[in-house]
């Protein structure tokens, strides 16, 4: 599972006032302990206003490569903006992300499109979210016209197939299961993505759903997911469904992480 580690987002309260303060070291922690925690990516999103987001986002970036090496994964529904960030960066990270709403893909891909940047790329278009997954699998196809349109190695992007809020639909898993399968099953070496909170908005112990569709995700094909690499029990979840998947040869990386503390009681 590649992790696409979360807590540096300007959308929490404590991010946002640390961005407002300038407190480096609030940030520096985060993206210490989210890499120590075993994340893949340590997303950077700023949450402020379009015409400060850039240097926003620099200064993120420049904290986060101060204490780690792991790749930056540039968050913002701009464009332009991460356009702007990308240079910022002293290696090829994730660009978080594209769809086929405006002219989205048309600004990123060129630019990330000889390159090794990976790609987050959701499965809307400008007619808005869709509610089926024959429709997502329709903005989908879409999608990867562009993507060989512009050459882009399909192992390169991790698609979205838009997690929904659970208590507003009743075939919100089973639309994305299928959606999950039919993308891996056309592409095999795609990587399929998704935020797993959101899938619990609105519901009580939230902690129990995200980890019940974290497995019912992986085994429909997510390989990519953006979560707290903080939470144990989500750790803990995700390493075990490898292991009963068996995608984890004796079970060696479940013992390694257990025994390094990434789940499991605090030692």
């Amino acid at each position: 599972m590649i992790i696409i580690g979360e807590k540096i987002n300007g959308s929490i309260p404590s991010v946002a006032k640390a961005i407002a303060e300038k407190d480096a070291e609030f940030i520096k922690d985060l993206a210490r302990r989210q890499a120590e925690a075993g994340a893949d990516f340590i997303d950077v999103c700023a949450s402020v206003d379009e015409d400060i987001e850039v240097e926003t986002l620099k200064w993120l970036i420049d904290c986060v490569q101060e204490v780690t090496d792991v790749p930056i994964s540039i968050d913002s529904p701009s464009p332009t903006v991460i356009v702007g960030a990308i240079p910022f960066c002293k290696r090829e990270g994730l660009v978080n992300s594209v769809s086929m709403e405006g002219k989205k893909v048309d600004i990123i891909f060129p630019v990330i499109a000889d390159t090794k940047w990976e790609c987050v790329a959701l499965c809307n278009d400008d007619t808005g979210i869709p509610k089926s997954s024959e429709d997502r699998l329709r903005v989908f196809k879409n999608l990867m016209e562009k993507v060989k349109e512009y050459n882009i190695d399909p192992s390169r992007l991790h698609i979205d197939p838009l997690v929904e809020m659970l208590c507003t639909t009743d075939d919100a898993m089973p639309n994305l299961s299928h959606t999950i399968a039919e993308i891996k099953k056309q592409y095999p070496t795609i990587h399929v993505t998704g935020a797993v909170s959101n899938i619990s908005f609105n519901l009580p112990v939230r902690r129990l759903v995200n980890q019940a569709f974290l497995v019912l995700a992986m085994n429909a094909g997510m390989d990519s997911a953006i979560f707290d690499p903080l939470n144990r029990d989500l750790m803990g979840v995700m390493y075990a469904t490898e292991a009963l998947m068996g995608l984890d040869d004796y079970s060696m990386e479940y013992i390694t992480a257990y025994r390094e503390g990434k789940f499991g009681p605090v030692k």
